[in-house]
C-alpha cells in the first residue's frame, strides 16, 4: 500500500515537472521553438518515454498547462467577486492579481498575454470564451447596470480596461519596461478606471 502511494506521488511529480519545464520553455522560447526534447532535458527526467507515460505529444502538454491556467483563474476570480461587491473593487482585484503574477509567475503570464496560443490550440475556446473571462464580462454589465461604468457594449469596454492593463503587462514581460510590474499598478489602474468609469 506504501509503495503504492509512493509511486503515485512520484508519477504525480514528474507530471508536474514536465508541465513546469515546458511552461516555462514555451514562454522563453515559444511553443514551436520548443522540443520534447527540450522539455525532456528541462524537466531533468531520464529519457522521452518517459513523458510519453504522461503526455502524448507536445499539444497535449500545452492543452493541460492551457486548462490549468484557466481553471486556476477562474477560482482567483471566483475569490475576488466574493470579497468585494462592487465593480470597481473586484476589476482592482483582478488587476492587483495580474500584477502580482506578472512579478511572481512571469511565465504563466507570458503564456496568457504573449504566446499566441490559438496557433497551437486551435480547438481550444478564444480566451474570451473561457469561464474566467465571461465572469469579468459580468463585473463589467453588473458596473454598468450600478452606474460605476459608462453604459457601453461590454465586450468594448473589456477591450478598453483591459488593453492598458494587458499592455502595460505585456511591456513589463518584454523587458520595455525596466521595472517590476508593482512600480506601474497605480498608474496603470487610473489610466485603465478612467477610460470605463462613468464620470
Amino acid at each position: 500500500m506504501d509503495q503504492e502511494i509512493e509511486k503515485n506521488q512520484a508519477k504525480s511529480e514528474i507530471h508536474d515537472e514536465i508541465l513546469l519545464a515546458a511552461l516555462k520553455l514555451f514562454a522563453e522560447k515559444g511553443y514551436f521553438n520548443t522540443s520534447l526534447t527540450d522539455i525532456v532535458e528541462a524537466a531533468d527526467i531520464k529519457a522521452t518515454n518517459v513523458l510519453y507515460q504522461h503526455f502524448k505529444n507536445k499539444q497535449m502538454i500545452a492543452s493541460v498547462l492551457y486548462e490549468n491556467i484557466f481553471d486556476s483563474l477562474n477560482v482567483s476570480v471566483d475569490d475576488i467577486r466574493r470579497r468585494n461587491q462592487k465593480s470597481s473593487d473586484q476589476l482592482r482585484g483582478i488587476v492587483d492579481l495580474m500584477f502580482r503574477l506578472t512579478d511572481e509567475a512571469s511565465h504563466v503570464m507570458q503564456f496568457l498575454l504573449i504566446l499566441k496560443v490559438d496557433e497551437f490550440l486551435p480547438e481550444h475556446k478564444p480566451t474570451l470564451g473561457t469561464a474566467a473571462f465571461i465572469k469579468i464580462i459580468k463585473i463589467i454589465q453588473a458596473g454598468m447596470k450600478a452606474g460605476e461604468i459608462r453604459t457601453m457594449d461590454p465586450t468594448l469596454c473589456y477591450s478598453y480596461f483591459f488593453g492598458i492593463i494587458n499592455h502595460t503587462l505585456q511591456l513589463v514581460l518584454s523587458g520595455s519596461l525596466d521595472k517590476n510590474a508593482d512600480a506601474y499598478l497605480s498608474a496603470t489602474w487610473l489610466t485603465a478606471w478612467n477610460a470605463i468609469a462613468k464620470k
